[in-house]
């Protein structure tokens, strides 16, 4: 019965089909990128021993996260650019920006590994750009009050 009502309240709600779709398709941007950056072995585990076969998957999960932490700072940093350019950027923009981009990386390249000692510039996490429009906007679709 439970299942049946969500069934009929999904069917009947539009925002709540938008919302769904959404996610599910955050949720499959981010494993097409997971699999795309596990590229060994057609990211298939061959290993039957589960001790193997976790550490396979946590250092994809560890790859995955470092490579999109590295897009998020390079996005970052282009949005400082813009901003300082006099470009206006709303946090409207900024909510269709991906962090999964893959055609900037070379994953069959050779790498230098002599800057691994380098100690990199502390990360700066604020971006100029006011995001309580679309929190906002985000509570009311959920239904969880009105905008302030």
């Amino acid at each position: 019965m439970i299942r049946t009502v969500q069934l009929l309240r999904y069917l009947s709600d539009a925002p709540l089909r938008r919302r769904v779709t959404a996610a599910t398709n955050k949720v499959e941007s981010f494993n097409r990128f997971s699999q795309w950056v596990g590229f060994g072995n057609r990211g298939v585990i061959a290993d039957n021993d589960p001790v193997e076969q976790e550490k396979a998957m946590r250092f994809n999960a560890l790859l995955t996260n470092m490579v999109i932490f590295h897009n998020a700072l390079d996005i970052a940093e282009i949005i400082r650019q813009l901003l300082d350019e006099g470009w206006e950027i709303g946090p409207e923009d900024l909510a269709h920006i991906s962090p999964y981009p893959t055609e900037h990386i070379n994953r069959f390249g050779e790498y230098s590994t002599h800057e691994l000692g380098i100690q990199p510039e502390a990360y700066d996490p604020k971006l100029d750009v006011d995001f309580t429009p679309l929190r906002e906007q985000s509570l009311i679709a959920a239904g969880l009050g009105q905008a302030a």
